[in-house]
């Protein structure tokens, strides 16, 4: 069973042009609203794959309310924690060029009643047959280290966890040896504290995080694509060339084939394959709609490997 947990979940509004004129007249092409938000983009990603996952969090108010209609008309089970808080609404501005500029609001302020309620829920489904997926920013409210306080808690009842986070969520996330990891370039570069130049450099980090316990480390970075890590191997693979409409859910749907990978007991070779070509073919798609399957299949056949030394 896969658990997608969104702290900050959104009701995402995309805005197309042909190019974003700051301080001038803007005139929108096209437009489409979603149910965003990490996690949920990673349910998603996952309902697209065939398979099934929960989706919790923090809901609440009109915006709330949206977010649960979107979720119910695409068939996802979901089971928040109802909050006194209205989620936010984000506005990303698309360009032709596949440019895009996210305005994304705080988020509610969450009170420690509605926390501890959803760190409840947590706990009843944790068990040994369970992927937590933390995912995302959290609101006011929450502390840093409440990824950290989940994959602690869910790992004495023998869940695995995937990490997908930033800033001090991830610093402290990470000292809680997620079994999963996965980073871009730019989050990677704020936990290390240095600037990454290329594929073997990103191999030399990841191989840090692997020794302080964390089991499998994935590192996205965008066009030139991504590295992939275990106590095992270190694979890198070359970004693939497709037409990019929006890069945003590129990442959550990499982390939702990854997942989907470990529901399935999957290779790992197959799974990097599977998250690869969903990353790619998201890029393509309108929004943070799910990546087209058929284009996933075209995509998969063309994932190439290259191997980094450990």
């Amino acid at each position: 069973m896969i658990v997608t947990v969104t702290m900050n979940p959104a009701v995402d509004r995309t805005v197309w042009l042909d190019h974003l004129e700051k301080g001038g007249l803007n005139r929108i092409l096209n437009k489409k609203t979603d149910a965003g938000g990490k996690g949920i983009n990673v349910s998603k990603t996952i309902h697209a794959l065939g398979l099934k996952s929960i989706a919790t969090g923090l809901i609440g108010g009109r915006s709330g309310r949206m977010i649960e209609k979107m979720l119910e008309e695409q068939e996802i089970e979901t089971d928040f924690v109802a909050i006194k808080g209205n989620n936010r609404i984000n506005t990303k501005v698309a360009e032709k060029d596949g440019k895009v500029t996210e305005l994304n609001e705080l988020g509610p302020h969450i009170l420690n009643a509605e926390l501890e309620e959803l760190f409840l829920k947590l706990e009843k489904y944790a068990d040994e047959n369970t992927l937590f997926v933390l995912s995302g920013s959290v609101p006011d409210g929450v502390p840093n280290d409440f990824y950290a306080k989940v994959t602690e808690m869910v790992h004495k009842k023998g869940s695995r966890v995937f990490l997908d986070a930033d800033g001090d969520l991830l610093k402290k996330g990470v000292q809680a040896r997620p079994d999963f990891l996965k980073m871009n370039q730019k989050e990677m570069e704020g936990l290390v504290g240095k600037k990454i130049t290329d594929a073997n450099q990103a191999a030399e980090f990841g191989v840090e995080l692997l020794d302080l316990g964390v089991g499998f480390v994935v590192i996205s970075l965008g066009a030139l694509g991504a590295v992939f890590l275990t106590p095992d191997f270190c694979v890198k693979c070359p970004g693939m060339k497709v037409p990019v409409i929006s890069t945003v859910g590129a990442g959550d749907g990499m982390v939702g084939a990854l997942a989907s990978s470990w529901e399935e007991g999957i290779s790992f070779e197959a799974g990097i394959r599977l998250a690869m070509a969903v990353s790619a073919a998201a890029v393509t798609m309108e929004g943070t709609k799910p990546a087209d399957q058929m284009m996933v299949m075209k995509l998969y056949q063309k994932v190439k490997f290259e191997s980094i030394p450990l």
